[in-house]
């Protein structure tokens, strides 16, 4: 046990300078696997198709807390990684790895599709992190100090393709917490991993976007802008409290488990959630928000609405 202090104290170094390094590569040589061109490019077309063919015709081009959310989307994709994530990715995984060798457990992949052709390890691979995140979205919605959080992402009050990455930094960790052992089970490539990634980030930049597409019957399968607005309705059923349409990519899962919900495609729906006009409006508040919300509850007396 002595060692081990100064061992992770080094792999957080690590983690600092490598990634540090990563990023700036990433923005000095552009290339193929570049995340932060990808990023730029598919954020860049969107924008151009909501400007060509907006569903919402009275909304801006730069529509409200466009710049808050495309800060968001660097901050989400690189800067909280380079800030706190990757070092403490690190050490969750080298611990995890250490306690597993402690009972012997040297290989974690169960299900070796290393040899598989490339088509089914992508549709492996997607299917079951889609599904994985399918269920940590219902979660989001029903457990009150995960909702805290998930209310940033609902705090959007006009819709557009920047939306999809506005969260809190906390659900990145709760979702690869999720995501981490069961995807290790599986062996997939990072280049698997690189491609899978590329499509959701497309279709989630859909899903958000100010734009008609509703799909027809593939609407059954694939998420989509007329869907997903119903997710960020302000108001629902009662029995729908909890949230609808929790589908990342894949509405299949909303179908067969029954939240899904688009009774009619209604452009102008109200968005967020009660009481949202008063949510605070700048990066900064809104990543306080949340531990705010949550001492607030802790104080006895407090009750939670119904």
């Amino acid at each position: 046990m002595e060692t081990a202090s100064p061992t992770y104290f080094q792999l957080v170094l690590d983690s600092f300078s490598g990634y540090g390094r990563y990023l700036l590569r990433e923005v000095l040589h552009p290339h193929w696997g570049n995340y932060f061109y990808w990023l730029v490019a598919l954020s860049l077309g969107f924008w151009l198709l909501e400007l060509l063919r907006p569903w919402r015709r009275e909304q801006g081009a730069f529509r409200q807390d466009f710049w808050l959310d495309g800060f968001y989307m660097f901050f989400n994709y690189f800067l909280f990684s380079l800030i706190l994530y990757n070092a403490l990715s690190n050490v969750f995984v080298q611990l995890f790895r250490n306690g597993l060798a402690l009972v012997g457990v040297r290989n974690l992949v169960a299900v070796e599709i290393g040899e598989w052709p490339l088509w089914a390890r992508l549709l492996t691979l997607f299917v079951v992190r889609d599904f994985i995140q399918w269920n940590v979205h219902r979660l989001l919605h029903r457990v009150d100090w995960l909702w805290a959080f998930h209310q940033v992402h609902h705090s959007v009050e006009e819709m557009g393709f920047a939306a999809h990455l506005r969260y809190h930094p906390v659900e990145t960790v709760v979702y690869r917490l999720f995501e981490y052992l069961p995807l290790a089970l599986i062996g997939f490539g990072l280049t698997d991993f690189f491609l899978v990634h590329l499509f959701t980030l497309t279709v989630g930049h859909f899903n958000h976007a100010n734009l008609y597409a509703p799909l027809g019957p593939l609407k059954y399968v694939f998420n989509n802008p007329q869907t997903h607005l119903w997710h960020h309705a302000q108001e629902l059923p009662r029995a729908r409290r909890h949230g609808v349409n929790f589908a990342l990519t894949l509405t299949v899962w909303d179908y067969l488990f029954r939240t899904a919900y688009v009774p009619n495609e209604q452009a102008d729906l109200p968005l967020g959630f009660a009481g949202v006009e008063h949510y605070p409006a700048t990066f900064a508040a809104q990543q306080l928000a949340p531990f705010t919300e949550l001492a607030r509850a802790s104080r006895p007396g407090h009750s939670a609405p119904p």
